[in-house]
């Protein structure tokens, strides 16, 4: 039923990340927490591919990929319509300037943390 986004749903989400075990550790979480990964890719133009030819709910997005700001990935997601979270150790002044106002899981994060924003941000745009 529309706007009943919750854990176990099996909401899919696209998963960028440069750092293997970070990567290997959120996709553990998500499926814990009863997400679907549909894709995941350790770098920018993977990420781009993915977006374009992957159907996902939502994309968690780590900022800065192999030196590289998301920015990219992150328009690539918008173009689509589809929500995203940034990831990030550097705080929201590490954030791409246009995209500040964006949910941001603070690394490193717990479980919880990324069930709450998830939800929030699916709850937000089935509203």
């Amino acid at each position: 039923m529309p706007g009943n986004f919750k854990a176990g749903s099996r909401t899919s989400v696209l998963l960028v990340e440069d750092e293997v075990m970070i990567r290997m550790m959120v996709a553990d979480m998500l499926e814990e927490l009863g997400y679907t990964i549909v894709a995941e890719a350790g770098d920018i133009d993977e990420g781009i591919r993915l977006v374009q030819s992957t159907d996902f709910d939502i994309a968690i997005l780590d900022v800065n990929v192999n030196g590289k700001v998301i920015t990219p990935v992150a328009e690539a997601v918008q173009m689509r319509g589809k929500p995203f979270v940034f990831a990030t150790g550097y705080g929201a002044q590490g954030l791409p300037e246009k995209f500040r106002d964006r949910p941001t899981l603070q690394k490193p994060f717990q479980i919880e943390t990324l069930a709450r924003t998830i939800e929030t941000v699916l709850k937000g745009i089935a509203a």
